[in-house]
């Protein structure tokens, strides 16, 4: 394990039966309330998307907690942010997605004409579960005439199966943790 994926580690605490029983929520805020270690995420981040997909036109992160390390990805990469919402949460025309749950539908959103035509981008949010956010989220991109250089995740959860569902996609950078 390298020390970011450590010290990364060390700052997520476990909370048992939240938000219901038998959900084991890996809370964030340890990461976000830690400014130094917030900036070496994004640092790396950026690097492990250099290093996988070479050049890209933007970072495409999905809403809301994708927001709070994608715009920081961007800006080390030099590169546009461009935000995946729910829907009803962005003005203009838009593009919409929508996505099974365990528990019925929901839909996210992009603004038309937020890429360029052909404009390689990598889809970032904080956790990979199920994929089934991060692949509305490419399905947008396309529709945008955009295409899909791969994933960027903080955190993976293997037994859910949301790596396959991406990989069929793009591929998935190594997360930070799992």
């Amino acid at each position: 394990m390298h020390d970011i994926e450590a010290r990364c580690a060390a700052a997520v605490r476990e909370v048992i039966d939240f938000p219901k029983p038998g959900i084991r929520y890996k809370d964030l805020s340890g990461l976000w309330g830690n400014p130094e270690l917030g900036k070496e995420i994004q640092q790396h981040l950026a690097q492990r998307i250099r290093e996988a997909f070479g050049q890209i036109d933007a970072i495409v992160a999905i809403e809301s907690r994708g927001f709070l390390f994608g715009v920081g990805i961007a800006q080390e990469l030099r590169v546009p942010f461009v935000a995946v919402r729910k829907a009803g949460k962005l003005p203009g025309p838009v593009w919409r997605a929508s996505y099974a749950l365990e528990y019925g539908v929901d839909t996210v959103e992009m603004q038309m004409g937020a890429l360029p035509l052909g404009a390689r981008v990598v889809i970032h949010d904080d956790v990979l579960a199920t994929g089934g956010t991060a692949c509305a989220a490419a399905e947008l991109v396309r529709s945008e005439g955009g295409r899909v250089a791969g994933f960027a995740f903080l955190l993976e959860i293997p037994a859910l199966g949301g790596r396959e569902a991406c990989e069929k996609v793009a591929p998935v950078v190594r997360p930070l943790l799992s």
